[in-house]
């Protein structure tokens, strides 16, 4: 059985606390995470899913409790918390506005520079992270701010593959880009796991986009996880998951018509896939 990486430890954040403007955003979170899961993290706007990510290296303090990354508490005081940031990388929203050398080589090298890598080194890292984000040669010394949408997208990511963290989280990774710029990214970083077995914990508020590619799903909301498990578990509470403002994958609507409508059907399938598979055995 995987270790835990992370786990939380009965954590709460309060934003502004004491004042008119106290809002608490986690309210009391006990999770783990093991090596080498792919989570989807999954809550409408103002759920808490951004606040609870930015607690897992340290961006945010927890108002209470405690957080460990392999067994060690992040606020014992002679901790390292830089140390944990390159541990426990963290690819933000929009992130190609983080992007600011003159070239896309340059920018990916960055991260392993900053770390005190020596220069061969950090050449390398730059080298296998651009491989596997997929991003053309070609575009290796050109300007980041020449690069489209989603390939500007792709280099921010390789910045932060390129410090060989442990955990990598994104937050919103297909903000912005239309529906085949989404699904690039979103199989890239699939691939990714794939290979490199890291933990990635994908932040969304979309059903659709985490279905296909994670093995856990959490759902945030008010501060809480309501849902926590497998894709096909968290679905079946797809009444529940609406009236949190959130849709289950159109794939689960349909086959729950199709079972309303008198077809023997299994309505635990989540991708496009398992539903033809599920059709057709009821059509035998």
């Amino acid at each position: 059985m995987a270790d835990n990486i992370l786990i939380l430890d009965h954590v709460s954040y309060k934003y502004s606390p004491g004042t008119a403007y106290e809002v608490t955003a986690l309210d009391d979170v006990s999770l783990s995470i093991k090596e080498g899961e792919f989570i989807g993290v999954i809550g409408h706007t103002g759920s808490g899913k951004s606040t609870l990510v930015q607690h897992l290296n340290g961006l945010i303090k927890a108002t209470e409790g405690h957080i460990y990354f392999r067994g060690q508490d992040i606020y014992d005081k002679d901790y390292d918390i830089k140390e944990l940031r390159t541990q426990v990388g963290m690819v933000f929203q929009y992130p190609e506005h983080q992007l600011f050398e003159t070239t896309v080589f340059k920018d990916v090298q960055f991260g392993p520079k900053n770390q005190g890598l020596d220069e061969k080194e950090q050449i390398k890292r730059a080298y296998e992270a651009l491989g596997l984000v997929g991003l053309p040669e070609e575009f290796y010394l050109a300007s980041p701010f020449e690069l489209s949408g989603g390939q500007k997208r792709r280099a921010a990511i390789a910045g932060v593959l390129a410090m060989k963290p442990a955990v990598i989280i994104l937050d919103e990774p297909t903000a912005g880009l239309d529906p085949k710029g989404r699904d690039d990214i979103l199989g890239m970083i699939s691939d990714m796991h794939k290979k490199r077995g890291d933990t990635v914990i994908l932040v969304s508020h979309s059903m659709e986009d985490v279905a296909n590619y994670v093995d856990r799903i959490i759902v945030m909301d008010s501060g809480k996880p309501q849902f926590d498990g497998t894709p096909k578990e968290v679905f079946t509470h797809y009444k529940q998951l609406e009236a949190m403002g959130l849709a289950a994958p159109q794939v689960t609507y349909v086959m729950n018509d199709l079972k309303d409508a008198g077809m023997s059907v299994d309505t635990s399938a989540t991708t496009v896939e398992e539903a033809k598979n599920a059709i057709l055995a009821s059509l035998k």
